[in-house]
């Protein structure tokens, strides 16, 4: 290129010359006070929106690669997109075409659809206070346009096969909205510190909180890992019924596309069942390393090919016990950090087991679900049995090891030179 040419051609500002995205804001023209709320009203319908403009995206494309594109219509396939998206929500669905004739619920939600419009609500959170400190007030707003948008899909799916149930919307749509946004805008204004309940002082409790996390983190990661163990254990079976579902590539696609967003929810049972108590797959079943029994007939589906056979336990599955106990040793590992008393390190400790219980309890009431009536009424982890055997499990592990680990530490540092 000559240097004629070159001089007329405007140069390119360097990477590090462009202004950050956080930067922009700045950008963004001053509202007043009665024109913030409306516009964050605006942001939890756009939250909304793209949520549901996702689902249908996704939805549309198996039914337009669907041999049977005109079965339902397009119609039908934006029910399904609106049903999809209030199940990632925890709003449970009602089958009204089943062979009793009778309808049935269908609440097992996907924790993985629950992913997109959670981060969606977050980032709407976050800018709705970026600029401003009365957060509640416009928190409000924006919870009551997502709300607005939830309502209505549960007017337009309140017909058909599939159909919502309202009474199951009214707590979950607005619940789980305002826990996001509320998320969104703590981290935005910089984490501060929340008025923490408890009879430790705020910085045990600040510990507590970390080693119970640290726990949860142990037992659902583990849970994850069996689940995948088990998969490969089971591929053959796996495989031959991902391949009797359907034989068109639509269905096969939504079928990966459910079972993926399953995972989490078997991370769940998983770690449940290395608890002890174990979960259910239909009424009267009882999946636990002490054995599994009373299986009703289950669909062909890949994650339930991994289940165990029936029968009594063997030394392989009672070794699982060993994941509680590596959560307990994390748990004491966290408790046992800082400087305190040999009662306080027990105080901070056992308030960890406790708090990891209650953790457990939530994901195994949010994992859990009926898929019907009947012996399809129960699936997934009973909430209070999990929550009790996390908190006993880390409570006898987690305890002794946090004492231990401080009487170590605090041996080296005597035994440390210049100390």
């Amino acid at each position: 290129m000559s240097s004629h040419l070159r001089d007329r051609i405007p140069s390119l500002p360097s990477l590090r010359a462009l202004p950050s995205l956080r930067s922009l804001r700045s950008l963004r023209p001053r509202l007043s006070l009665n024109e913030r709320g409306p516009a964050a009203f605006v942001g939890g319908v756009a939250a909304a929106g793209l949520g549901l403009g996702a689902a249908a995206v996704l939805v549309l494309f198996l039914w337009i690669i669907s041999p049977y594109p005109d079965s339902g219509g397009i119609e039908g396939a934006l029910h399904v997109a609106a049903d999809v998206w209030l199940l990632g929500h925890g709003v449970g669905l009602v089958r009204t075409e089943t062979l009793s004739g009778g309808p049935a619920p269908a609440a097992l939600t996907p924790l993985l659809l629950a992913a997109l419009p959670a981060w969606l609500l977050f980032r709407a959170g976050a800018d709705a206070v970026a600029e401003d400190r009365d957060g509640l007030s416009l928190l409000g707003w924006l919870v009551g346009g997502y709300t607005a948008v939830g309502a209505c899909a549960v007017l337009y799916t309140s017909y058909g096969p599939v159909r919502s149930d309202a009474l199951s919307a009214l707590p979950h749509l607005p619940l789980s909205a305002a826990l996001a946004a509320g998320a969104g805008a703590w981290a935005e204004r910089g984490r501060p510190a929340l008025p923490l309940p408890g009879v430790l002082p705020r910085e045990e409790t600040v510990a507590a909180l970390r080693a119970a996390m640290a726990g949860v983190a142990v037992l659902v990661g583990g849970g994850a890992l069996l689940t995948a163990v088990s998969l490969a254990w089971h591929a053959g079976a796996s495989a031959e019924d991902f391949g009797q579902l359907s034989g068109a590539l639509a269905g096969q696609l939504a079928v990966l596309l459910l079972a993926v967003a399953l995972i989490p929810n078997a991370a769940v049972w998983g770690a449940s069942y290395a608890l002890g108590p174990g979960f259910t797959v239909g009424a009267g079943s009882a999946v636990r390393p002490a054995g599994a029994f009373g299986y009703p007939v289950l669909p062909d589906f890949p994650l339930l090919s991994a289940l165990p056979g029936e029968g009594r336990g063997t030394a392989l599955s009672w070794a699982v016990l060993v994941l509680p106990v590596g959560a307990g040793v994390v748990l004491g590992y966290f408790a046992a950090a800082g400087r305190r008393t040999a009662w306080a390190t027990t105080g901070v400790a056992a308030s960890a087991a406790v708090l990891c219980g209650l953790a457990m309890a939530l994901l195994a009431a949010l994992a859990s679900g009926p898929l019907g009536a009947g012996a399809m009424a129960g699936f997934g982890p009973s909430a209070w049995l999990t929550a009790a055997a996390a908190a006993g499990w880390t409570a006898l592990v987690g305890v002794p090891a946090a004492l231990v680990l401080r009487w170590r530490r605090l041996r080296d540092t005597d035994d440390a030179p210049g100390v």
